[in-house]
């Protein structure tokens, strides 16, 4: 029987695109017959502290020679010294959801120290599995070879589509925690250029993984006069997520990075059409037609992009129609999980 040993940074069981890939394949993993064990590290990573380290050297000293090891990519910050010393009695992964270096808000030190340990942390595994064809090519930057990695995107469950409207108000959902790099800042002041159209937001996402931050978007959202058209219910279950789902008209995500985008393949896999941006993955991601994708960070193309779908329901049924297509033509779970465990199996030959 074959067994892994996944290291991932605080709890898998975070609501969060990330963990829920690894959530999903760790089970998967499990149906197909392997053996699998979860070790979480302490948050702190990717920039550990001084204890952090030492739990994760423990963590690694303690998985017994031969085993397949993943290392999430939020834990190679910082893990190169840990992981070189295992090289060759482990079968070492890295999995890169995007690189961290490229995360929205850190200065060029930050930047560039991340980069370095990323760098170091990634030599010192055999292979490399990414979630997106971007996030491969962002690689290439970090001396990892194409020969080295594979692409394993990640899956959608099968949903049912939406329910159309019946009113005139335009539902938008946005889901993504309130962090900087998912663009809710520039998202509001687009929906601020429109305040003169019908329509309501949901912005479902955690509020606390940044606090000052969610102070701060609310307050741009007092002073945009959107506070009675904005909703935030917070971090939200599975079923309460479909309830959403189910109910928005259009899907918006203004985010300044993405490695894949899987909120946007749960939106396809419900015939949701989208406005988003071209940052990272998400050109990929999104079926050409059923969407409108504008550059990171410029509210006034959002607005514009917002607005067309808002005066004009037949460029909203264009891409309602792209959207239901699309669902057909969606990765699933099962696939996501045959092409990981090939992976790893030849990590094994290798």
């Amino acid at each position: 029987m074959t067994s892994v040993d996944f290291i991932v940074p605080g709890d898998i069981r975070t609501l969060t695109g990330g963990y829920i890939y690894d959530r999903r394949v760790v089970e998967g993993l499990r149906t197909l017959g392997w053996t699998t064990s979860v070790h979480s590290l302490d948050t702190s990573f990717p920039m550990p502290t001084r204890s952090a380290v030492n739990q994760a050297r423990s963590v690694v000293a303690g998985i017994p020679s031969g085993r397949h090891v993943v290392i999430d990519g939020l834990a190679l910050g910082g893990s190169a010294a840990i992981l070189r010393p295992a090289a060759d009695r482990l079968r070492l992964c890295a999995l890169v959801h995007h690189p961290l270096a490229l995360e929205t808000g850190l200065d060029a030190l930050q930047a560039a120290a991340l980069k370095n340990a990323e760098t170091e942390s990634l030599a010192a595994v055999s292979h490399v599995i990414v979630t997106s064809r971007w996030t491969r090519s962002a690689l290439a930057g970090y001396g990892v070879g194409a020969d080295r990695i594979t692409v394993v995107e990640p899956g959608v469950d099968p949903a049912p589509p939406r329910r159309p409207s019946s009113g005139t108000t335009l539902r938008l959902l946005c889901v993504g925690s309130l962090t900087a790099r998912k663009g809710h800042a520039t998202l509001f002041d687009a929906l601020g250029q429109l305040a003169d159209r019908d329509w309501r937001l949901v912005c479902a996402g955690s509020l606390t993984r940044d606090p000052a931050l969610a102070a701060g978007l609310r307050a741009r959202i007092e002073r945009l006069g959107l506070r009675d058209r904005i909703v935030f219910p917070g971090e939200l279950g599975p079923e309460e997520l479909a309830a959403q789902y189910a109910n928005c008209d259009l899907f918006v995500l203004a985010s300044a990075l993405e490695g894949f985008g899987m909120v946007l393949t749960e939106a396809l896999a419900r015939g949701i059409p989208i406005v988003a941006t071209t940052a990272g993955a998400i050109p990929d991601t999104v079926a050409p037609g059923a969407g409108i994708l504008v550059p990171p960070g410029d509210s006034a193309a959002l607005a514009r992009a917002l607005a067309s779908v808002m005066d004009d329901r037949s460029v909203l049924a264009g891409l309602c129609e792209a959207a239901l297509a699309a669902r057909t033509a969606l990765p699933d779970w099962d696939r996501t999980v045959e092409r990981f465990a090939a992976a790893l199996a030849g990590v094994a030959r290798s």
